[in-house]
């Protein structure tokens, strides 16, 4: 005797929109259904409303992408300039501390000999990336930290690889498996040694 194999869960948003007009078309005017049940305009209405709502997303993630591009740009845009202001600043100032200070900008600190390995890194955020398959990292600064490097963990939190090593306090991981969720963390890194790891931070790949 057949049963029906529905199959349905593991399918994608798409697919279930697809199979579900398939059957409506094939049930509807059918002698061997004459009364379906759920009726077939109220799954119609639902197909209608889940194929609506898709494509809202669908437009809402790739305006949330050309904007995060967009804001990116200019950052780097903000970047170069300021980092000019501060150089003609330096150049003016010559060393004096006050004028410096007068420009609303701060003084480097007296050079230190370090004697032991920078602490671990704190405020690990993990977001989703400009791409399927990114994710985007950031922590806060390590004083004395040269770089960072991170490591990542498939579905589970005990099984660490290389995912990379960073100068700032943020990267991104890409090539990832959309719909995967990882486990990511981060050390730093000074003339002495390593620091511990930081408190892991996980999210679902785009």
């Amino acid at each position: 005797m057949s049963k029906v194999k529905l199959n349905f869960r593991g399918l994608s948003i798409r697919a279930k929109t697809t199979k579900t007009r398939q059957v409506i078309e094939s049930i509807t005017g059918n002698p061997n259904f004459p009364n379906p049940h759920p009726a077939l305009a109220d799954v119609t209405a639902i197909v209608n409303a889940v194929e609506s709502k898709a494509a809202e997303v669908d437009a809402t993630t790739q305006l949330r992408k050309t904007q995060t591009t967009e804001l990116g740009s200019l950052e780097d845009q903000l970047d170069a300039l300021m980092a000019q202001v501060a150089s003609y600043v330096d150049s003016v100032a010559a060393g004096d501390e006050a004028k410096i200070l007068s420009a609303g900008l701060d003084t480097r600190a007296p050079a230190s000999t370090t004697t032991e390995p920078p602490s671990a890194p704190s405020a690990l955020d993990v977001t989703v990336g400009d791409r399927d398959g990114e994710l985007d990292a950031s922590w806060d600064t390590v004083a004395g930290a040269k770089s960072y490097v991170l490591e990542l963990s498939e579905d589970q939190p005990n099984a660490w690889k290389h995912a990379g090593v960073a100068t700032r306090s943020k990267f991104t991981l890409n090539g990832l498996v959309s719909g995967k969720r990882y486990w990511i963390r981060v050390a730093a890194i000074n003339s002495v040694g390593q620091s511990g790891w930081s408190d892991p931070a996980t999210k679902i790949a785009p």
